[in-house]
């Protein structure tokens, strides 16, 4: 898939996910062969005031390229301004959020909510072109609700403000992640826009990946709770695009063996308090499904020692190898 003047061979993608799409977790989908990262949703207006904690969102290393910075917001001075700002970034695309069906994030115009003000989000989409030198990807719902499904609109609207590509979630706002997502929209978007389509919604193994590019048609395929641990899936669905050859899950031990290099990276960039308490659910979801878990999670879960987490991740590993 091409952004402007560059390739990105890889066509499943990591969705911008808040609390989850830190630095360290971004490291291990690159690893395991994701081909687009986005970082978690920057406030644009708090860029602009400098506010610190979101500056520290918006670290990147050399071995995560590519990536897209997202950011929100609905006031398009704000949004041009941080857009100008970021252009200072190693990032190589910048994104906006229009998707995002949080209370908070929605209760100021901001998100999924900007799609029930078409003018508005023309307005903060032109400014986003104009004040930056790189590529401007948008991401958007099916629309706020099953009686304002306006995606189409907002997408053509996209496409002549001189966004590069789009992203679709396949459910509106008021179903959240409930419910099954319409992949039928993507495919509307693909066949009426011009710019490449990203699909987003329900691709939770490398067959759901397969379904949706032969449903849609789309150009790339966003994955967000699909990857909570299994970031595995964006190297199996670019085997299969490369080979046609489906390789196998991944093993109980190489799931801890990812874990306990998660838990190290956590620590590096947030210290050990922080990160002990951030990998409680990435540890979660790498144990999901798997032999004596519950047990292992509650254990982990009382502790607030780094160490005692990576010795009983261990301890795992090796009760997996025996059974």
């Amino acid at each position: 898939m091409k952004f402007r003047d560059f390739n990105i061979e890889n066509e499943a993608f990591l969705a911008p996910m808040a609390g989850v799409t830190d630095l360290p977790f971004r490291l291990i989908c690159k690893e395991l062969g994701c081909g687009l990262l986005y970082t978690e949703m920057i406030n644009a207006k708090a860029l602009c005031y400098d506010d610190q904690n979101t500056k520290k969102m918006l670290n990147i290393v050399t071995e995560e390229h590519p990536v897209a910075i997202q950011i929100f917001g609905s006031e398009p001075e704000y949004m041009g301004k941080a857009a100008k700002i970021l252009n200072d970034h190693p990032n190589e695309i910048l994104d906006i959020n229009m998707g995002c069906p949080a209370p908070k994030v929605i209760k100021n115009g901001d998100g999924s909510a900007l799609m029930k003000n078409p003018e508005l989000a023309k307005r903060v989409l032109e400014s986003v072109v104009e004040n930056s030198e790189k590529p401007v990807t948008l991401k958007i719902r099916k629309g706020w609700d099953d009686e304002s499904v306006n995606a189409l609109e907002i997408a053509k609207i996209a496409q002549e403000a001189g966004i590069d590509a789009i992203t679709i979630h396949g459910r509106t706002r008021e179903q959240f992640y409930s419910g099954k997502a319409d992949w039928d929209i993507i495919k509307t978007l693909k066949s009426e826009l011009k710019i490449p389509v990203i699909g987003n919604g329900d691709v939770a193994s490398i067959e759901d990946a397969i379904e949706m590019k032969k449903h849609t048609g789309c150009d790339a395929i966003m994955i967000g709770r699909g990857a909570q641990g299994d970031p595995w899936i964006f190297k199996r669905i670019d085997h299969y695009i490369q080979t046609g050859e489906i390789l196998p899950l991944p093993t109980r031990e190489e799931k801890m063996d990812i874990a306990i290099k998660h838990m190290y990276l956590s620590i590096k960039e947030h210290g050990e308090y922080v990160a002990v308490r951030e990998m409680r659910k990435h540890i979660g979801w790498y144990l999901k499904g798997m032999k004596h878990a519950a047990r292992f999670r509650n254990e982990i879960n009382r502790l607030e020692d780094c160490e005692e987490v990576i010795k009983i991740l261990r301890e795992y590993k090796e009760l997996s190898s025996q059974d």
